[in-house]
């Protein structure tokens, strides 16, 4: 299933499947529309000459003009998405470049082109010219006609959309909202009792005399996702326990321990086959399975943002923003509990993140690079102080705290003007006051 589930992901993200699919229906219609034309309805269409009644060479010399200005369009399309993954990833991050590559609108713009112009083609090699044999399939004709002006149509939205797509507050939000569902599908997760940060029993495991046994990783690359389900099913068949050694979006090298699974008798191959395909690991990471790696990415944008070379402190301001909106859907939701049971008997062990490991993900490294930054550090506070209000836990309200305090650390050391220091103290007060409540 994960197989299946990661093809249909490399498929989704591609720029050849979509178009491809949009090709092969339009050859359908050229062929339908042809044939509809050779069983005699032609004859009703002769009542309107001035409109259906061209003639062959007036056929094939309108479908070879359609034909060649869409290919001129589709290179002119092509060419506006290899400026924009360039402009974004010389702008931004090259990490956001499979979120525009992932772009249903693009895909179907670039399908919609070569739709056409494949239509055209299979429409003008049925032109048959003369009195006798002559066909001259006029519905077929007067609907290339017809998607000519819809391709105009289109060429006028992709621009738009295009230049809506490269501007940072779009990225930054599609981002951001692909995140905050990964944080709705993981927290809490369907299988086992959600806890909140620090109430789960951690009972002794059970191992009456088993030892654990590693299951080593086929290649190298990045978890994007583990099927618990298989998992749960191993360790019931076996009646053992699965251990999870490495957490979605770390990277594995091949041979190292993926999992450990609490045994006996040494492990048999098919074991080992079939708990190594639960993992999905590929040479990149996916935000669908991995909330940290979506908040990466709007990191990344940030840092790049207050680098030197750019020193765009409004982008990073907004990065900021979309980091609160994001912690803050997750502040109020349970930790999925780490051990899964089935009838009261300890089958897997996960690991996943916690509500304190994103919240150092989203905001440590731009603190560090925040240095003489006022705006960034308010905001910074601002952002802890909404989080505040979200959760009651002790550990996140500690983790919250400890934020806070390195803040009033870097700017006690980077802040000059007494006027700066004196904003970010009156910030500094209404933040704790907002963690103490």
């Amino acid at each position: 299933m994960n197989k299946l589930k990661q093809i249909w992901s490399n498929l989704r993200s591609s720029f050849w499947f979509a178009p491809s699919l949009i090709v092969a229906v339009s050859i359908a219609i050229a062929v339908a529309l042809v044939e509809a034309g050779s069983i005699g309805s032609d004859q009703w269409l002769a009542r309107w000459p001035r409109l259906f009644g061209v003639g062959a060479e007036g056929a094939r010399g309108m479908l070879s003009t359609i034909a060649g200005s869409m290919m001129t369009v589709v290179g002119v399309t092509f060419s506006m998405v290899l400026m924009t993954l360039a402009l974004a990833s010389s702008q931004y991050t090259s990490r956001i470049l499979r979120n525009f590559m992932r772009d249903r609108v693009t895909q179907v713009v670039l399908g919609i082109f070569t739709g056409i112009f494949t239509y055209c083609l299979i429409v003008l090699r049925t032109i048959r010219g003369g009195e006798e044999s002559g066909f001259i399939p006029n519905i077929a004709v007067s609907f290339g006609v017809f998607l000519a002006i819809g391709g105009i149509s289109v060429l006028i939205f992709f621009i738009h959309h295009i230049a809506s797509s490269i501007q940072a507050s779009t990225i930054i939000a599609s981002v951001a909202a692909e995140t905050m569902v990964a944080v709705d599908r993981h927290f809490p997760d369907k299988l086992g009792k959600g806890q909140v940060d620090g109430e789960e029993v951690q009972s002794p495991l059970p191992l009456s005399g088993c030892r654990w046994q590693a299951v080593a990783a086929r290649g190298n690359g990045y978890i994007q996702n583990v099927d618990i389900a298989t998992l749960l099913r191993l360790a019931r068949e076996h009646q053992t326990i699965v251990r999870m050694e490495q957490s979605i979006g770390e990277f594995v090298v091949h041979g190292t321990t993926l999992a450990s699974l609490a045994l006996e008798d040494p492990l048999e191959k098919e074991i080992i086959a079939d708990l190594q395909a639960a993992y999905s690991i590929n040479r990149y990471r996916m935000v669908e399975h991995d909330s940290a790696f979506g908040i990466r990415q709007i990191v990344d944008i940030a840092l790049r943002s207050l680098s030197p070379s750019i020193n765009d402190t409004t982008t990073a301001v907004m990065c900021v923003d979309y980091l609160t909106a994001i912690l803050a859907r997750l502040a109020p939701k349970k930790t999925p509990a780490s051990r899964h049971y089935e009838e009261g008997e300890l089958r897997v062990i996960t690991i996943g993140p916690t509500f304190e490991d994103l919240l150092a993900e989203s905001f440590d490294q731009i603190r560090s690079s925040a240095t003489g930054n006022v705006a960034i550090m308010l905001r910074i506070l601002g952002a802890l102080q909404t989080i505040a209000v979200m959760t009651d836990s002790p550990g996140r309200r500690q983790a919250l705290y400890d934020q806070v305090r390195w803040i009033s650390e870097l700017a006690e050391r980077t802040l000059e003007s007494a006027h700066d220091r004196a904003r970010i103290d009156t910030r500094l007060v209404r933040v704790y006051e907002a963690l103490e409540a």
